[in-house]
């Protein structure tokens, strides 16, 4: 009987001690078993960094795509070529000019007493934004004086003319004059006339 009642307190005893040492193997699977999957992640992340990379390099390059069209917008530097068709056509100087503001009568000789002397400045062409100018000299021996130096802009499409006035309270000296007409800053043309008694 003693030896009945041992039989299964050992085989009790013995199934117990299996059951503990499969519980603790399978632990070990478990928690061996996570590893192995965060080692196969490892990798997995890596190619997503990686396809991250590559991705801020066609943004750069859409960003330098996109500043390109930045720089097309120079080709309208031709706009002065507009201004470049005024063209002076003819300087014309007299003591009096009408409502066209034309010289009513040209003349190249002045008597010292008149007081007020023009120059009618025809243009011709198309311009936004022209700068006229005269300067008036007299020229006494080899002595150069400026009497005036005047500009003016002018907008214009097409035929036009631009009066420029010297004025003196007192009489003009006798002698040699010029009206020297720049377009832009360019020489244009001059016109040379004389002050004297008549």
């Amino acid at each position: 009987m003693k030896l009945s009642f041992r039989t299964p307190v050992l085989a009790t005893a013995t199934l117990a001690g299996l059951l503990v040492l499969t519980a603790c193997g399978k632990k070990e699977e478990q928690t061996n078993a996570p590893a192995a999957a965060s080692t196969a992640a490892a990798p997995a992340a890596a190619p997503a960094a990686a396809s991250t990379a590559p991705a801020a390099a066609p943004a750069a390059a859409s960003t330098a795509a996109a500043a390109a069209p930045v720089a097309a917008p120079a080709a309208p530097a031709a706009a002065p070529a507009v201004a470049e068709s005024l063209t002076v056509g003819s300087v014309t100087l007299g003591s009096a000019v009408g409502a066209d503001k034309k010289v009513a009568k040209a003349k190249t000789a002045f008597a010292p007493n008149e007081k007020t002397i023009y120059a009618s400045v025809a243009t011709e062409g198309t311009s936004a934004g022209a700068t006229l100018n005269a300067k008036w000299t007299f020229q006494d021996g080899d002595t150069v004086t400026t009497v005036s130096d005047l500009s003016q802009s002018i907008s214009t499409d097409g035929p036009a003319v631009t009066t420029f006035k010297i004025q003196n309270p007192n009489e003009w000296p006798e002698g040699k004059y010029k009206v020297a007409i720049s377009l832009n800053g360019k020489p244009a043309g001059d016109t040379s006339f004389d002050v004297k008694k008549k």
